[in-house]
């Protein structure tokens, strides 16, 4: 049975109930039922229809709403996985790319000094390539697919698996409500932080970073911040070709509709607003 066909039942079952009784006792019941008598068993009527039929209705809604709820987590997890996949080809195929032109110019140059800078600069961007694929397959592997767990739960062990693993202090001030937010945005928002606490574990040279999200007021949007108090991130990092991170982050946010902003000075501040109503 259909959500919708259990609503339309859920809607017409008192009415017809009361419409069929009303007929039986004028058409046959009233020489033996008086009418404040059968005033008076019309509620209990549909008390007990009620009782017997739409509790199992009600259930099997609550049934179907689970599962609708399950199935978007799944799309949403899928589509994740899917964006990353993308965002791991592309950046190896650059990087790839990258490395061709360096190995060439490695090939033509006849100067040890620019031979040294060449292989130097060839390394890094070995290196550069290996975190970036260490990094998207953990989170491939940390995408959220269908859990029971709540998504509050999920931020506090993406908190931890980063302390764990940095020795960073992550501190959360999460206030921002499972409900606020449809399954995609819960995807989209917990992947940018996830980005986010990474930078800071990979480059900030930091010892505590800080979680902050709330909800506007009467549920209008909602603000998120992750702060550092790290060396901070200098413009030309930002504006590297490699900072593939950076740009995830930039198109999630732009994705979804929300305003995203770097802040660097005495560590690093990374912002995401909503000033709307949740995008399902």
């Amino acid at each position: 049975m259909s959500y919708q066909q259990i609503k339309w039942l859920i809607l017409w079952i008192p009415t017809l109930t009361i419409g069929i009784w009303e007929y039986l006792r004028h058409t046959v019941l009233l020489p033996y039922l008086s009418m404040e008598l059968g005033n008076l068993l019309s509620p209990f009527i549909v008390f007990a229809v009620t009782v017997t039929l739409l509790r199992k209705l009600f259930r099997k809604l609550e049934t179907t709403q689970e599962t609708l709820r399950r199935e978007q987590s799944l799309k949403a997890a899928l589509e994740e996985r899917e964006q990353l996949a993308r965002e791991l080809h592309d950046g190896i195929s650059q990087s790839l790319f990258l490395l061709s032109v360096k190995l060439d110019r490695l090939e033509q140059t006849d100067s040890k000094s620019e031979a040294q800078e060449q292989t130097r600069q060839i390394r890094s961007t070995v290196r550069h390539v290996y975190e970036d694929v260490r990094q998207s397959l953990a989170a491939l592997k940390e995408a959220p697919v269908v859990t029971d767990l709540s998504w509050t739960q999920s931020v506090r062990t993406l908190a931890a698996d980063i302390e764990s693993v940095s020795g960073v202090r992550v501190l959360l001030d999460w206030r921002l409500s499972d409900a606020l937010l449809s399954a995609r945005e819960k995807v989209e928002l917990l992947s940018i932080v996830r980005e986010a606490l990474l930078n800071v574990q990979k480059h900030a040279q930091a010892t505590e970073a800080t979680v902050r999200c709330e909800a506007h007021a009467e549920g209008r949007g909602f603000s998120c911040e992750v702060r550092d108090n790290g060396i901070g991130l200098r413009e030309e990092r930002r504006r590297a070709s490699g900072c593939y991170g950076l740009r995830m982050m930039e198109s999630r946010a732009e994705a979804m509709g929300w305003q995203l902003t770097i802040e660097s000075g005495q560590g690093t501040a990374v912002r995401i607003e909503s000033k709307g109503g949740a995008r399902r």
